[in-house]
C-alpha cells in the first residue's frame, strides 16, 4: 500500500522561506507523478506545482518564482521550496503521488506565515 508523509511545516514570518519535504513509500516513485496542493481558509484545495517521472514541472501561475518543486528519485522524497513566503500562503500542504497502481494523499502540514 503506498503511502506519503510530508514534513517541513511550521511557523514563519512574511519574507521567509520554507522547504517542505514528502517521503514516498510503496509506490513506484521513479514514474509516479508527484504534486504538492494547498488548502487556505476559506478556498477549495488547489495544486500548487507537479512534476512528473521525467522531471517535467507545472506551477500554479501565481505561485511561479517564488515556489521550486524538486524530486529525490533515490531518497523517493518530494520537495517543495518556498521562498518570500506572504501571510496568503498560510494553509495545509499536501503531498500527493499518482503512480500507475494508484493515487496517494498524505496528511498535510500546517504552514503559517505570520505579517
Amino acid at each position: 500500500q503506498g503511502q506519503v508523509v510530508e514534513s517541513g511545516g511550521g511557523l514563519v514570518q512574511a519574507g521567509g522561506s520554507l522547504r517542505l519535504s514528502c517521503a514516498a513509500s510503496g509506490i513506484i516513485f521513479r514514474v509516479a507523478t508527484m504534486g504538492w496542493y494547498r488548502q487556505t481558509p476559506g478556498k477549495q484545495r488547489e495544486l500548487v506545482a507537479s512534476i512528473t517521472g521525467g522531471g517535467g514541472t507545472k506551477y500554479a501561475e501565481s505561485l511561479k518564482g517564488r515556489f521550486t518543486i524538486s524530486r529525490d528519485n533515490g531518497k523517493n522524497t518530494l520537495y517543495l521550496q518556498m521562498n518570500m513566503l506572504k501571510p496568503e500562503d498560510t494553509g495545509v500542504y499536501f503531498c500527493n503521488a499518482n503512480d500507475y497502481m494508484g493515487n496517494y494523499w498524505g496528511q498535510g502540514t500546517q504552514v503559517t506565515v505570520s505579517s
